[in-house]
């Protein structure tokens, strides 16, 4: 059989991992990024265990573990800092196979573009158009761009939410919808005492995270319920900091501690979407993926590791047949309603930890601080017990529990 091509559109965590899947299987790739070149801009990203399983399956855990840090406990508070849930990682690794990791995305980013031939990474090229051939003269696919066109066998859409490829071939679809809150993301200078614990604290309306990341540095992250477009004065991230100053700075420690340790002007402030739900995630030999097929709100931090489930998948179908048609339907029943399920469950947690209205609050944090770790932990298998399709390396002995995911109430509702 000759070599098969894909194209990617789009170079972020996603359209990468998805090279990385496809060139490990045979496939010739190339990953067409409309940026000048591939980088992440963004602070720290959390890496579940259903993501490190994918990581397994791509080959690349190991390079990414030596750059993350996992904190030994991690949970949520309360306006007061008093705990409501705390979550122990090693609890979390042994029912799922891998612990939960924290690690800048710049660095994610690397490790994967240093997994593919540099040849097949060609920044600075937008794509214009994506168009079927089929009829006319041509290969089939036709994918324009800056430096002309390509005829791959199969193009996957990886271009983020605003994504090029679902507007051209989905033009139907709903556009994003505003989560009701912006998201600020900062990561410190190193701490001489970094927190041991990292915790969400909620408050009325606002909530504000921390998390490890190695070398004594904290990645840091903020909401406050806003309408959509709303700044803080400015765009400058200096103003984003007095404004997260003003809001967190007399929270409980170790929140101004950490304000304190950021600098002015590493703050980073982008208002929140998730992705209406689709009726597929392909039309004949295209295919959307990550956040193109199903941007999430990150309350769950799921969207980089269902983007990398997304990558395993759709090389593993593409690879159990000739037809590529039929191989992305199988995706599309594989990934949709999973993804979109996650979709709407992250909507509802954000929702959740944005109440304001102070009875239910108080309801809110009485309810977290009843709930038994292991209930919290039980109602997370559907989402961190994946196991990569035909791929036994990934089992764990979470693994029987994640084959009732289609079944579980919590994915369905």
């Amino acid at each position: 059989m000759p070599q098969r091509a894909a194209t990617i559109v789009g170079g972020g965590i996603g359209g990468l991992a998805a090279a990385v899947a496809l060139h490990h299987r045979g496939w010739h790739v190339e990953v067409l990024e409309r940026a000048p070149e591939f980088t992440e801009i963004g602070a720290g990203i959390s890496l579940w265990p259903n993501a490190l399983h994918a990581l397994e399956v791509l080959g690349l855990a190991d390079a990414v573990r030596a750059l993350g840090a996992v904190e030994a406990i991690g949970g949520v508070r309360d306006r007061r800092g008093r705990w409501l849930s705390r979550t122990d990682n090693a609890e979390l690794a042994r029912r799922f196979g891998q612990p939960l990791m924290v690690l800048h995305r710049a660095d994610l980013l690397r490790v994967l573009t240093e997994a593919l031939p540099a040849d097949s990474l060609r920044s600075g090229s937008e794509v214009s158009a994506v168009r079927d051939d089929s009829h006319g003269h041509g290969h089939g696919l036709v994918v324009h761009h800056r430096e002309g066109e390509s005829r791959p066998d199969v193009v996957v859409g990886a271009d983020g939410l605003h994504s090029a490829v679902r507007r051209t071939l989905w033009p139907d679809a709903a556009g994003p919808r505003y989560a009701g809150y912006p998201a600020w993301r900062m990561v410190t200078e190193p701490l001489a005492e970094p927190p041991s614990e990292g915790a969400v604290t909620w408050g009325r309306g606002e909530r504000f995270g921390y998390t490890a990341l190695p070398g004594g540095r904290m990645y840091c992250f903020a909401t406050a319920s806003l309408p959509e477009g709303a700044a803080s004065g400015s765009s400058s991230s200096s103003s984003e900091h007095a404004e997260l100053l003003r809001r967190f700075g007399f929270w409980p420690d170790p929140v101004p501690a950490l304000l304190a340790a950021v600098p002015a002007d590493a703050v980073l402030r982008h208002d929140l979407y998730d992705l209406p739900p689709l009726p597929t995630f392909v039309r004949g030999r295209v295919a959307l993926l990550g956040d193109a097929a199903h941007a999430m709100t990150p309350n769950l931090g799921q969207g980089a590791c269902q983007a990398l489930e997304d990558a395993v998948t759709l090389a593993h179908c593409l690879d159990g047949t000739p037809d590529v048609t039929a191989a992305l339907r199988s995706y599309d029943l594989l990934r949709r309603p999973r993804t979109q399920a996650i979709t709407r469950r992250s909507a509802r947690l954000g929702a959740i930890g944005q109440l304001s209205w102070p009875p239910a609050v108080l309801l809110r944090d009485t309810a977290a601080r009843l709930t038994p770790t292991r209930a919290t932990l039980r109602s997370m298998t559907p989402v961190l017990g994946w196991t990569a399709p035909g791929d036994p390396a990934t089992a764990t002995k979470s693994g029987s529990e994640s084959k009732s995911e289609s079944k579980s109430k919590s994915e369905s509702d």
